[in-house]
């Protein structure tokens, strides 16, 4: 897929402001506009309709990749790789699935940024296991939410509520935490001269939600909604009483009440539980899978 009409990030600050300011130049589609391009470049390959999903797309991707600072990469190689995994998800966008392209190509961007960073880093200074993994790519959000971001070592309290939330050791927090150590000020400028620039935190993806945030949220929570409705299908009727008092309501049945009811142990009410949730899973993860052919790439765990 050629790309004319993508800006390129030269080396510097200066390089990177003026990207920035560039990519803002862009306008956002309304979703019967992305809906029509995506259809061009589905049906006919048109260069110039996926030339302009991307575009339209630019500022999503700087968003995402300025929640990737702090890992001591060039953050412009970052959303070099960020924009990777847009064109990509462009490429495989299904617009007749209903879902906005942001939607769909957040994982993609996300994943290509997340596997460059792995690359970047070796195994030997990040780790091995899924939890340190685990620890690399969310330390920096845990340490925000628990109001820890001086510079310097954790407290001893800090590191023991972050290795608890994150399942690792004590020792791995504070070596993680040294290793990524060094970020420089969210209020530094972009840029020196008086064009005004802004600052870094401009671009910054904070911990409240964005609008693709919460699309994305709301189209999620839709899906699994979804999702549930038609697991509940396999169930039969006493299964599907059972399921619902036990996992779906505020408050609980609970197994006396419903051996009551059913006229049956309570013991034989729990086996039915478990037997309808294990049928539950595996039905809405064949609706999942199935949701997601053609298929995308497995997204580590986001920062």
């Amino acid at each position: 897929m050629a790309t004319k009409t993508v800006p390129t990030i030269s080396g510097g600050s200066l390089g990177l402001t003026r990207y920035l300011q560039e990519i803002r130049k862009f306008p956002m589609l309304e979703p019967a506009e992305e809906f029509m391009l995506a259809k061009r470049w589905q049906e006919h390959a048109d260069q110039q309709a996926a030339e302009k999903l991307i575009t339209s797309h630019l500022r999503l991707v700087a968003r995402i990749a300025m929640g990737y600072r702090g890992y001591g990469l060039p953050i412009g190689e970052v959303i070099s790789e960020g924009n990777v995994g847009l064109m990509q998800a462009v490429k495989k966008f299904e617009p007749d699935k209903g879902f906005r392209l942001a939607t769909y190509a957040m994982w993609w961007i996300r994943a290509s940024i997340q596997e460059y960073i792995l690359r970047s880093w070796s195994l030997v200074k990040m780790g091995t296991t899924a939890a340190q993994k685990k620890l690399f790519f969310n330390l920096r959000r845990t340490k925000a939410q628990m109001q820890a971001l001086e510079e310097g070592d954790l407290t001893p309290e800090h590191v023991k509520a972050i290795a608890t939330k994150l399942g690792v050791t004590e020792a791995e927090v504070v070596s993680m935490n040294r290793r990524l150590g060094g970020d420089s000020s969210l209020n530094a400028p972009l840029r020196t001269d008086a064009d005004g620039g802004g600052e870094w935190q401009d671009w910054l993806a904070d911990d409240s939600p964005g609008q693709e945030d919460l699309l994305v949220e709301s189209e999620e929570r839709a899906q699994r909604k979804s999702f549930l409705a038609g697991a509940l299908g396999v169930l039969n009727e006493r299964e599907r009483r059972i399921f619902e008092a036990r996992r779906l309501q505020d408050e609980p049945a609970t197994l006396e009440d419903l051996s009551v009811e059913f006229n049956v142990s309570r013991e034989r009410v729990r086996q039915i539980e478990v037997r309808a949730f294990e049928k539950v899973q595996q039905a809405v993860q064949q609706a999942a899978l199935a949701a997601s052919k053609p298929g995308g790439p497995k997204a580590l765990p986001a920062r």
